[in-house]
């Protein structure tokens, strides 16, 4: 067999996939080698759609998703999407063809490599047939065990070589990380003397929900989580919900009178923390990470513990003695239930005959779409809105992909979402401008036939940028543009809604055979200005 097809053979065996791609020439053996071992392949209209689409399923599944791009052109489509992936430690590989190092003159032939560590993903290259096999599994190995996007370039004189067949291959998933019991002991000390004690759990905390929520109980802690780890505690009374620029004004002046935060798989980050101003001027500061240079990398700690969240929580929970009230009472479990979530009280209608406030479009969505869905996010100034208002049945029912801040991967992100979790409702939440940007992939989600809401706030216009910088819009302003013809243009059921009793068509679609995506115009008012943009960009 062609290296090329021995690479895809030994990424089947080892379960790697599902696969999204565009297919040129330099990734045409690779791909089929991959389909031929088993692994799904979804065709994208753009590589950055494929490279989101496969960090959102990794994200939902906790699989190794691949990417297939040709050479040189392919590669740079991709880099947004990679570099989000990158970023967020999505573990996901990249298969890329290379240019011959003997064609330097060759029109696809850039430095592939420094692009791809540009973005913080890792370089890999697979090198002749007798070292193809342990690259390609190297290059797995570092994306499962490292939580790394790999991207292995596979040159295409190496690839058209002849290579024997894999033997038996396996990677085994990387241990948890035992925690550090020093550690442990100083984060229950620290518990112990703590009347307000607050858990924010982050990405890394995923899966550990009930450990984090017997320790919170045990210590009478409340329960908050970053963005992208929301939905985690959905289910639980103490639930403060999304910590930082997303949370409500409830949830925001609880944590800030924690005298203890204790982030869990949590960066504790400047969006999480609302650029510090949710950490009191007395609130003393505990991580929990598996890697070592997380712990205090954004701001300084009282106490770090090296290991895996649900570990370290059961125990602290082993160490702690008699159960203590801690921040709970039944006056603030009353409370958090009615205020701790974004709600129409929080706010003025100010919808008009022809424009919808975009809450309130948010909140009657979120009572019209069935509570199972995923939700999926784009970036952009509406953001908060789908965010704080569309609830999810867990951490696996909200994909957040922006540690980039690029505006134009919701769409493929809810692609993702969607394949990772068929059981779910996939709804995508996007801006006028991210639509148009991405809008290619539309097509994709019809014919993959996927029961998508594409809900699109549009104001025709950045908005983040003609809401929160002075000066001439006319470059951040456009035209109208009716999104819902476009959607049925593409096969959609296109709807367009200016008032709330426009939303009836959403429920006629819902009770219908769901078979192609509706796209939801939402012509909404202006709002002057998200609040949770104001803290974004603070400093500009």
């Amino acid at each position: 067999m062609l290296v090329a097809e021995l690479t895809g053979t030994v990424l089947a065996r080892l379960g790697a996939g599902p696969v999204f791609g565009v297919i040129g020439s330099g990734n045409f053996h690779v791909t089929n080698a991959l389909r031929a071992g088993g692994v799904e392949f979804y065709a994208t209209r753009h590589e950055c759609a494929a490279a989101t689409a496969a960090d959102a399923y990794a994200r939902m599944s906790g699989r190794v998703t691949i990417v297939s791009t040709h050479q040189g052109c392919g590669l740079t489509n991709a880099m947004t999407g990679i570099g989000e992936a990158a970023k967020s430690r999505t573990p996901m590989l990249v298969l890329t063809a290379d240019t011959p190092e003997s064609d330097p003159l060759n029109n696809f032939r850039i430095d592939q490599d420094a692009l791809v560590r540009s973005v913080g993903a890792l370089s890999h290259r697979v090198r002749s047939p007798e070292t193809a096999v342990a690259e390609t599994l190297h290059a797995y190995r570092t994306a499962l065990h490292e939580r790394r996007t790999v991207v292995l370039n596979l040159p295409l004189d190496v690839q058209a070589m002849q290579a024997p067949e894999p033997g038996t291959v396996s990677v085994q998933p990387a241990p948890a990380v035992e925690p550090d019991q020093d550690g442990v002991a100083a984060l229950a000390d620290l518990i112990r003397a703590a009347e307000r004690p607050v858990f924010i759990a982050g990405r890394g905390a995923r899966g550990a929900a009930a450990e984090i929520g017997a320790l919170a109980y045990a210590c009478g802690a409340l329960l908050a989580t970053s963005a992208v780890a929301n939905g985690l505690f959905h289910d639980n009374p103490w639930s403060l919900g999304i910590s930082g620029g997303f949370a409500s004004p409830l949830t925001a002046e609880l944590i800030t009178g924690a005298d203890l935060i204790v982030g869990w798989g949590c960066a504790l980050n400047r969006w999480t923390t609302k650029q510090g101003k949710l950490i009191g001027p007395g609130t003393r500061l505990a991580q929990v990470d598996v890697e070592q240079r997380a712990l205090g990398e954004q701001r300084p700690i009282d106490v770090g513990v090296l290991g895996d969240s649900g570990l370290t929580a059961s125990a602290v929970l082993g160490r702690l003695g008699q159960r203590a009230d801690g921040y709970r009472s039944p006056g603030l479990r009353d409370e958090i239930a009615a205020r701790a979530r974004w709600s129409p009280a929080e706010y003025t209608d100010e919808s008009t005959e022809t424009q919808i406030d975009p809450r309130t479009l948010s909140a009657e969505l979120d009572r019209i779409l069935p509570a199972e869905r995923v939700v999926s996010v784009d970036s952009g100034n509406f953001m908060g809105y789908p965010s704080a208002y569309l609830r999810v049945p867990d951490e696996r029912g909200f994909c957040f992909t922006q540690a980039f801040q690029s505006i134009g991967l919701g769409l493929a992100t809810a692609l993702g979402a969607a394949l990772a979790q068929p059981d779910r409702l996939p709804v995508a939440a996007l801006g006028d401008g991210g639509f148009h940007m991405a809008v290619a992939d539309l097509e994709t989600a019809v014919r993959l036939h996927l029961p998508l809401v594409v809900i699109v706030y549009n104001d025709a216009a950045y908005g983040a940028e003609v809401h929160h910088f002075r000066g001439n819009h006319a470059t951040v302003r456009f035209p109208p543009t009716d999104i819902a013809a476009i959607g049925r243009g593409f096969g959609c059921t296109g709807v367009t809604v200016r008032t709330v009793a426009d939303l009836a068509a959403v429920g006629e679609w819902l009770d219908g055979p769901r078979d192609a995506p509706l796209v939801i115009d939402a012509k909404i008012t202006d709002d002057g200005g998200s609040w949770w943009l104001a803290e974004a960009f603070h400093g500009h």
